[in-house]
């Protein structure tokens, strides 16, 4: 197929005409007899052509042209007239219409300009699309943060999921951050001007769970005084988040699996069923296969909320990013305190990397308020008697300073070569052991030449 078009016009054989000589091109054609019609099959993403006549009932062409102008600046019109009326070829072509057409016209006429309008549509989307993929991006790495290659590959995988409306369940252990990997996929999805819901599955009653989820009516239980929305009820048109799914009591978990199946919900003490349009994204700690063998958790749910999986990779795995992290938190918390930033001297850092960090990412940020605040730190804290090898410690850091460097000189190699007085093909190769590539350093608008 070349394209989509829509052709307006309200003379039905000129419509018939017009659409069978753009469909035996290859073209997908949707015509209107009414200007007013056309609007509501438009906007800002539409990827192809429109055609319209200028003289019709009600809305003209040109008011129509004025109205997607005011939508959407770069969208092809092709207007058409049978009056040979300059002035308002001239009007129109002012007013921002690609073409103007006098009629009768050929088919090779209007097949030229068509054509000509769609390959210019295809590069204006293509250009809207590369810069929307850059400025994700940017956003992305502002709240995943990391040099390594996993996190690299995790926040890749986010941008491919987010843009699905598939349920995906995220595995981590505690403190990895679940929620903030959750908290992306619904802000970089269709769904980011509705509602993020979260509700902790362990923090939650067992007694209330119900309630708490699918909401109840005045008088359902003792103390029930008025109607309350559950959190799914809310979480319409938005994106649910169940944390620490697997400790969702069974009785629920049927509950839960009916909405998925159905996308209908009753309140508590209700009768009426509610429609719901929501997405679920859960998380959980253990393997939930694990929890199905022991009768703990429903296997026909798991198979509803597990179509996707991410899975957050915990900090000891990651060495590279505790510097980053760590500086990163360190001076947030300075800014909250209102104090300066205090540097990181060389041995901190080096039990930084040395520190197991089992609670992972919220354990770090602990640290980093410590520090900020120019505390010593807990006797848990950061002690280099784990078994991390000094290898590995000297990866890490090697990492974070080409990182450091790459993002100081803007990608520039030279300028990276020059500042960590390296040769070119030791600091290429570098990169390439450590998964770090220019192009991700270069400023907006730059290309990777």
């Amino acid at each position: 197929m070349s394209g989509q078009v829509i052709f307006i016009d309200d003379e039905s054989a000129i419509r018939q005409a017009v659409q069978q000589w753009l469909e035996l091109s290859g073209f997908r054609v949707r015509t209107c007899a009414r200007a007013r019609e056309a609007l509501g099959l438009i906007d800002r993403d539409f990827p192809g052509v429109l055609i319209s006549d200028v003289r019709m009932p009600d809305l003209d062409g040109l008011g129509l042209l004025e109205r997607l102008v005011a939508l959407d600046p770069e969208l092809p019109v092709i207007m058409v007239t049978g009056h040979g009326d300059v002035p308002m070829a001239v009007q129109a072509l002012r007013q921002g219409a690609y073409d103007f057409i006098e009629k009768p016209f050929t088919p090779e006429r209007l097949l030229d300009s068509v054509r000509r309008a769609q390959d210019k549509r295809r590069l204006v989307c293509e250009n809207r699309q590369l810069r929307e993929q850059f400025t994700r991006k940017g956003r992305i790495e502002s709240m995943l943060l990391g040099v390594s290659r996993a996190m690299e590959n995790l926040r890749r995988q986010v941008l491919e999921l987010a843009g699905t409306d598939v349920n995906v369940l995220i595995r981590g252990d505690t403190g990895a951050g679940k929620e903030q990997v959750a908290r992306c996929l619904h802000d970089f999805s269709p769904r980011a001007r509705h509602p993020f819901v979260a509700l902790n599955c362990a923090a939650i009653p067992e007694t209330i769970f119900e309630s708490e989820l699918f909401g109840h009516e005045s008088g359902a239980f003792t103390g029930a005084q008025g109607k309350r929305i559950g959190r799914i009820e809310h979480a319409h048109g938005g994106t649910l988040f169940l944390d620490e799914i697997e400790s969702m009591p069974l009785a629920q978990q049927v509950k839960l699996l009916r909405v998925l199946q159905e996308r209908t919900l009753e309140r508590l003490g209700s009768n009426r069923s509610i429609e719901v349009d929501l997405r679920v994204i859960s998380a959980a700690k253990p393997d939930l296969l694990e929890e199905v063998r022991g009768g703990r958790f429903r296997e026909d749910l798991l198979y509803r909320l597990n179509v996707a999986e991410l899975h957050i990779p915990p900090l000891r795995e990651r060495r590279e990013d505790i510097p980053l992290l760590f500086e990163h938190f360190a001076s947030q918390a300075a800014q909250r305190h209102g104090r300066e930033p205090l540097p990181v001297g060389p041995g901190e850092l080096a039990q930084l990397l040395a520190h197991d960090w089992p609670g992972n990412v919220r354990e770090l940020i602990n640290a980093a308020e410590r520090h900020a605040l120019g505390l010593a730190p807990p006797p848990s804290a950061p002690a280099g008697d784990n078994g991390t090898s000094l290898a590995e410690q000297m990866e890490a850091f090697e990492a974070q300073c080409l990182h450091s460097a790459l993002q100081q000189c803007k990608g520039n190699i030279a300028e990276v070569m020059a500042l960590l007085q390296l040769p070119r093909r030791t600091l290429n190769e570098k990169m390439q052991r450590h998964g770090l590539s220019r192009g991700d350093y270069l400023p907006a608008g730059s290309t990777d030449g």
